[in-house]
């Protein structure tokens, strides 16, 4: 299935709800990653953060919390999925399980997520290199390396 590409705006547009739910997390004492969830339209339909810390449940990545925002839905093969940071093996999957054929990733220079795996079936992904989230993550790994560290399973 062709996607229609995305314009400079409506990725920005994802990426600054996204940014903001990183910005949310980390001012509740969590890990700065957000996720934002886009109709076909553009338009924000869901949105959220890692929520690991604020709720204990070590699946509450970013992007799966943002999934779970989402609600019940039958469009998600014409959804795109935001991230400030590369996927991990788990989000990657939820995306590659509910068939979101496009992934905008804002940096992976601090976290190299599972996107050999997610191009191989079939996702489409780009990165935005956005400097707001590659120091968002440098801060917490900075600031926090254990937590970080806890994040990512080591």
């Amino acid at each position: 299935m062709s996607i229609a590409p995305l314009s400079p705006e409506v990725i920005r547009r994802g990426l600054d709800a996204a940014i903001a739910q990183a910005e949310k997390s980390w001012s509740e004492g969590g890990i700065p990653i957000g996720s934002s969830l886009l109709d076909a339209s553009g338009n924000v339909v869901a949105a959220g953060h890692n929520m690991r810390v604020q709720s204990g449940d070590p699946t509450a990545h970013a992007e799966v919390s943002c999934i779970r925002n989402a609600g019940r839905r039958r469009d998600w093969r014409h959804l795109t999925l935001v991230s400030t940071l590369s996927p991990c093996p788990m989000c990657s999957g939820t995306a590659i399980l509910f068939k979101v054929p496009r992934v905008v990733i804002g940096e992976h220079r601090t976290f190299m997520g599972a996107e050999t795996w997610m191009r191989a079936n079939g996702i489409e992904l780009t990165v935005v290199d956005d400097a707001r989230c590659i120091a968002l993550m440098e801060r917490l790994q900075r600031e926090k390396p254990d937590l970080w560290a806890e994040d990512i399973g080591e």
